[in-house]
């Protein structure tokens, strides 16, 4: 669907959209009202009061909602399938053990961040979070403490890459409306984000993980222990070669046949299974844009169909399920076993999809044009002037990528006049990209995917993942403009 022509001015709309937030707010919080409840009441009558026709009103709620649900149900369903396989037959225990080998006790979450960083570069954020999250648990469970020391730094990581490294969709959209080298912006964005994660994430989740206690059971995989055959811990840390404990994952399906833990190299070729497929349709498109491949050329068409995130991610269960599952437990355990997986997150994927709703809504109000036409003029440098708009929009529509594409769209003309180097017009992206990241609230349905995930309240999600997000784009915006005031 495409915007409305706006009934009321900018600052009309500004105070629909501000007004919206704080009754959303007000009916989740003090209310106590079910998220998903008052998402679509908010949704609707946000809808009426910014001068939708009355019988177009369910096709505006359907935008936001069904694309959402498009581009999250198939990935969270299948990435918890994957997770519980995982969780279950002590192969997420494994990996854990081995990164913590690798980096040592009381660098656990620095281990969890690092390796979301280098599993980040192709996959997604929701993808690489709902994948990731099992191994995440699994070392809270063994150190203790509170699981926002374990997860911000991770979840932080994947967000630091989809939004700043190509080939994810942000900046090579940002990209193309600039004009920009894409091998330029993937060598500018790469040491931002990584600088940018550690400066922007990983300090602010120490301090947020000491002075916020959230338990492990409160996450969607938080029980999932206490579902393990007899022989199986429940809680606690266990299951792997480096347990001092010494104790192994019981098998699936409850029989007095002690199971062991897969090995190392089975759960990381997993886990590489959807990095490599999803990089091969990258290349893939990369190589047919260049006029490299023909565009109707059978193999990359086998390629490209193979990398969409949802046919990666269910080629990998189904080799998990021939890998992890069978060799421990009857067909119909596993079908079970998957089956109550898909239960605990029937909330999160309604609530996300409520989620982008509201910001469907949001966009569709025509908020987003009326607010860049006040902003295209702003009298900054070009590289402020990115940052600014992009912030804006992302904090008036929820929505990350419209925040993107449509700031590029609007300061393109000027960069294309300024003669900017390579370099610049790469800085300029990673600006884009930094504003697009700050300030996610209740509009945005990456908020509450994280919140649900990790078990997390509204105001608690306001408190940490609005925080770390809004420190990570700061972060990347002053990085970028320290490098612009010196090339």
């Amino acid at each position: 669907m495409e915007p409305i022509d706006p009934v009321y001015g900018t600052a009309t709309l500004l105070l629909i959209a501000a007004a919206a937030v704080a009754v959303l707010l007000v009916l989740i919080i003090v209310v106590k009202l079910h998220a998903f409840v008052a998402l679509v009441l908010v949704s609707v009558a946000t809808a009426v009061a910014a001068g939708f026709p009355l019988a177009d009103i369910p096709d505006v709620l359907l935008f936001g909602f069904a694309g959402t649900l498009g581009e999250v149900a198939l990935l969270v369903a299948f990435g918890v399938m994957l997770g519980r396989l995982l969780e279950v037959t002590g192969g997420a225990q494994v990996l854990a053990d081995r990164l913590i080998s690798r980096f040592g006790e009381q660098r656990a979450p620095l281990a969890l961040g690092v390796a979301a960083l280098l599993f980040g570069f192709p996959i997604f954020f929701d993808a690489g979070l709902v994948v990731f999250l099992p191994i995440i648990l699994t070392v809270a469970r063994r150190f203790g403490g509170s699981l926002l020391l374990y997860a911000l730094p991770a979840a932080g990581a994947f967000a630091a890459m989809h939004a700043i490294v190509p080939p994810h969709p942000g900046p090579v959209a940002a990209a193309g409306a600039l004009d920009a080298d894409i091998g330029v912006v993937l060598l500018v964005g790469t040491p931002i984000a990584v600088i940018a994660w550690y400066v922007g994430v990983m300090l602010p989740s120490r301090w947020l993980g000491a002075r916020i206690d959230i338990p492990v059971t409160d996450a969607v995989f938080g029980q999932v222990r206490t579902t393990v055959g007899a022989g199986a811990p429940t809680g606690g840390a266990s299951g792997g070669p480096d347990d001092p404990a010494g104790h192994e994952p019981g098998p699936v399906d409850g029989s007095e046949k002690e199971s062991r833990p897969p090995a190392f190299g089975v759960v990381l070729g997993l886990l590489l299974v959807p990095l490599v497929l999803i990089a091969g349709d990258t290349i893939t498109d990369t190589l047919v844009t260049a006029g490299s491949v023909d565009e109707g050329a059978g193999w990359a068409e086998v390629l490209s169909l193979l990398g969409q995130t949802p046919i990666a991610l269910l080629i990998t269960v189904l080799l998990a399920i021939a890998v992890l599952g069978r060799p421990h437990a009857s067909m119909a355990k596993v079908s079970d076993m998957l089956d109550d997986a898909l239960g605990p997150i029937c909330s999160v994927i309604l609530i996300t999809g409520a989620g982008g709703m509201f910001g469907g809504v949001l966009e569709l109000s025509g908020i987003g044009d009326a607010l860049s036409e006040s902003l295209s003029d702003l009298g900054f440098s070009l590289i402020v002037q990115a940052f600014l708009i992009a912030t804006l929009l992302r904090v008036a529509q929820g929505s990350a990528t419209v925040a993107i594409t449509t700031t590029a769209g609007l300061v393109a003309g000027p960069v294309g006049d300024a003669d900017l180097t390579s370099v610049q017009v790469a800085l300029i992206v990673a600006a884009i990209a930094a504003g697009a990241t700050v300030l996610s609230h209740v509009n945005d349905s990456g908020f509450w995917l994280v919140g649900k995930f990790l078990g997390l309240d509204v105001k608690t999600t306001l408190k940490t993942w609005t925080v770390i997000e809004t420190t990570l784009g700061t972060s990347v915006f002053v990085l970028a403009l320290a490098v612009w005031l010196v090339v």
